[in-house]
């Protein structure tokens, strides 16, 4: 079995979006001290359960996402990985209206989330 890597510009930047999930949820399994801190939150002394909470829904999640995308290059998953990065999105800016998360931060993760969004969304439409 080949490893596919895509030569057409679209599907190649939705392939470049799953894998960049996919690295940000290898930090967060493997390292989630470090992807806490790399983000601005810091779990309380004593409570081991954030780092579990990190490695599973922040790590294992889109680590699963990505590399499923980039295994399977099917225009579904990268409309899944679309479709996911999109409502996390609309997340962080229902946050930012109603919880107060008005911050530079967030502003920064927010675009990296829109891009995250459009790559795979564009090529799955058709728009490049």
């Amino acid at each position: 079995m080949e490893f596919y890597i895509p030569t057409e510009t679209g599907e190649f930047l939705a392939f470049c979006a799953a894998l960049v999930t996919a690295v940000i949820g290898l930090v967060f399994v493997f390292a989630p001290g470090l992807a806490f801190k790399a983000i601005g939150l810091d779990l309380r002394e004593g409570r081991r359960g954030g780092y579990a909470e990190a490695r599973s829904v922040m790590g294992g999640f889109p680590l699963g996402l990505g590399l499923a995308a980039v295994l399977l290059a099917q225009p579904m998953v990268y409309l899944a990985l679309g479709a996911a990065f999109a409502l996390a999105a609309f997340g962080r800016v229902l946050s930012m209206l109603s919880d107060g998360g008005n911050t530079i931060f967030n502003w920064a993760y927010l675009l990296v989330q829109i891009v995250l969004a459009a790559l795979p969304l564009a090529y799955v439409f058709g728009m490049i």
